[in-house]
């Protein structure tokens, strides 16, 4: 039917912006719009034209003086003109008189309108004009077309950008989450666990040795004579001595279950789960020897011209009637009695009372 008109018109879409990098701020000027203006009072054969020239070109918008008056959308104009006599009737008329017939309610946005709300906006009208192409104003006298379906698509790509946004966003702060976690769990000196995360586990661990009847232990340290260290080498020479110590206990106690702390000061704890005291009191002796092999210069140690560890042992199988509470101090009054008994040694207590050096 539109064979017999020809025209050197070239019609093709203009990019306003760049439509790379698509994100959720992006406005209409990233897509391509059709440049696509027609006076009102020319004849239908200049939109036969035009739709003859670019089979893409999703339809014509009509101005009067370059004021917007409508849009006829391709597919209600050929609808038109391939209806009897259509052709005939419209191509030698003014496009004012098909508008008659074909005019619909057009959607208008401004150039800086952001893609996901046309999108939305495009997808609330009726459902007989879902298909309708979009007014897109870039100045107030220049007016293009948006192919509803390249608004669509260019939503789409935008959600999928956002989600996998999100997605690594979560990830971000699950790895952030994670650290601050580990920090928070972790001495900054020693970069042992610290106090908070010693009873943490070890109420776990509690839990645990309760349900399945398993045994549990509790190595309590303190570094002898450290007070006179300090006094001796300078506090930072004192924390110099805290980090070495931390490296022997952590070298010393290799299962993946045991729990290395700092438990305040120059004291640490070693919580071993599924091991009873004579187990622990044999990791408490190796702990001893590691911190002896050190050599650490202890000039005022009135046992040893080293750094040396004292240690208290307690071990016990949890039970309701039992508290962790119990466990920590029967560990505490072991460690007082190595002290007594003169530093640099082990001592073994139970929860009952029971001690053995």
């Amino acid at each position: 039917m539109l064979s017999g008109f020809r025209s050197d018109f070239s019609t093709a879409p203009i990019w306003v912006g760049s439509p790379d990098a698509l994100h959720l701020e992006s406005t209409l000027e990233n897509l391509s719009l059709w440049e696509c203006q027609v006076e009102s009072n020319h004849l239908g054969k200049e939109a036969v034209r035009r739709f003859q020239e670019n089979p893409l070109l999703p339809g014509v918008i009509m101005t009067e003086q370059g004021k917007f008056v409508g849009m006829i959308s391709r597919r209600r104009f050929l609808e038109h003109l391939s209806r009897p006599y259509g052709l005939e009737l419209f191509g030698n008329r003014a496009l004012t008189s098909l508008y008659r017939f074909a005019q619909t309610d057009n959607l208008i946005f401004p150039i800086k309108t952001n893609i996901v709300e046309a999108a939305k906006q495009s997808l609330q009208r009726p459902a007989e004009l879902l298909n309708e192409p979009i007014v897109v104003e870039v100045t107030p006298h220049d007016y293009r077309l948006l192919d509803v379906h390249q608004l669509l698509v260019a939503q789409s790509q935008i959600h999928e950008k956002t989600t996998q946004l999100l997605y690594q966003t979560y990830q971000q702060l699950e790895i952030v989450n994670l650290e601050f976690k580990r920090l928070a769990s972790l001495d900054g000196l020693t970069q042992l666990a610290n106090r908070r995360r010693f009873d943490e586990y070890l109420d776990a661990e509690w839990q645990r040795s309760i349900c399945d009847r398993a045994p549990l232990s509790l190595i309590l340290c303190d570094i002898d004579f450290f007070k006179n260290y300090n006094d001796a080498c300078g506090h930072l020479a004192g924390d110099q001595c805290l980090r070495e110590v931390a490296v022997a206990l952590k070298e010393t106690v290799k299962q993946p279950t045991d729990l290395v702390a700092r438990y305040g000061g120059e004291e640490f704890a070693i919580i071993l789960p599924n091991t009873d005291a004579a187990g622990g009191a044999l990791v408490a002796e190796s702990i001893v020897a590691s911190v002896r092999e050190l050599h650490l210069v202890h000039p005022n140690s009135r046992v040893s011209p080293f750094v040396t560890l004292s240690c208290g042992v307690a071990g016990t199988v949890a039970s309701y009637e039992l508290m962790p509470a119990q466990l920590i101090a029967a560990a505490d009054k072991a460690l007082y009695q190595a002290k007594a008994a003169g530093r640099d040694r082990v001592v073994v207590q139970t929860c009952d009372g029971g001690s053995r050096a």
